[in-house]
């Protein structure tokens, strides 16, 4: 069932020119999102967790619908077998950066230091520095959750960051998975291309 499913003929990106273009699209409603935010921050704060949950649904749908198309054609792909290699690692390259600022956006919009609780003894001037710089701590713990690092300095407080993780951890080791079936696949039909 998952082979007649992989090989379906219907997809709605059916250029590899196009593939590249499309992926950035997935970022387009949280940037809204992100000004809404700053216009209706009240109407934020009393729906934050049924927020943040829709989020996650979305950018698990949307990854996987677009990566599933794009993945396609570039198996597909009628371009030497070294060419359409390097387009499938740019667009692993690709969609991870999409996934891992897109949990930051989220974990920075919704607060980090409320979603997150510090699980380490830094002094006064490095945690007042670490506050300073929401983003980048947003980006380092949706970077190290995605890789499957966890370095474990960082534990989710809410019941919604929790599903954050859990969501961006299945999507970190799913694409390692699908980055290596595609690779071999690509290797193994490498006539064919």
């Amino acid at each position: 069932m998952l082979a007649k499913f992989l090989q379906r003929e219907k997809r709605f990106i059916k250029s590899e020119r196009v593939a590249f273009l499309v992926l950035p699209i997935v970022l387009i409603p949280l940037m809204f999102e992100v000004f809404l935010h700053g216009r209706y921050t009240l109407w934020f704060d009393m729906y934050k967790d049924e927020i943040l949950i829709s989020n996650i649904l979305y950018i698990v749908l949307a990854r996987f619908a677009v990566l599933d198309a794009a993945v396609y054609i570039f198996s597909r792909s009628k371009n030497h077998v070294h060419l359409a290699l390097i387009q499938i690692v740019l667009l692993y390259l690709e969609v991870t950066i999409i996934t891992i600022v897109f949990y930051a956006v989220l974990f920075n919009m919704f607060d980090v230091f409320s979603l997150f609780h510090l699980n380490s003894q830094f002094p006064p001037e490095n945690l007042k520095m670490i506050q300073e710089h929401s983003f980048v701590t947003s980006m380092y713990i949706s970077t190290v959750t995605f890789t499957t690092l966890g370095s474990g300095d960082w534990i989710p407080q809410t019941l919604p960051a929790m599903v954050a993780v859990i969501s961006e951890v299945i999507l970190g080791v799913v694409q390692g998975g699908v980055f290596v079936a595609i690779v071999i696949y690509a290797h193994q039909n490498k006539g064919n291309l």
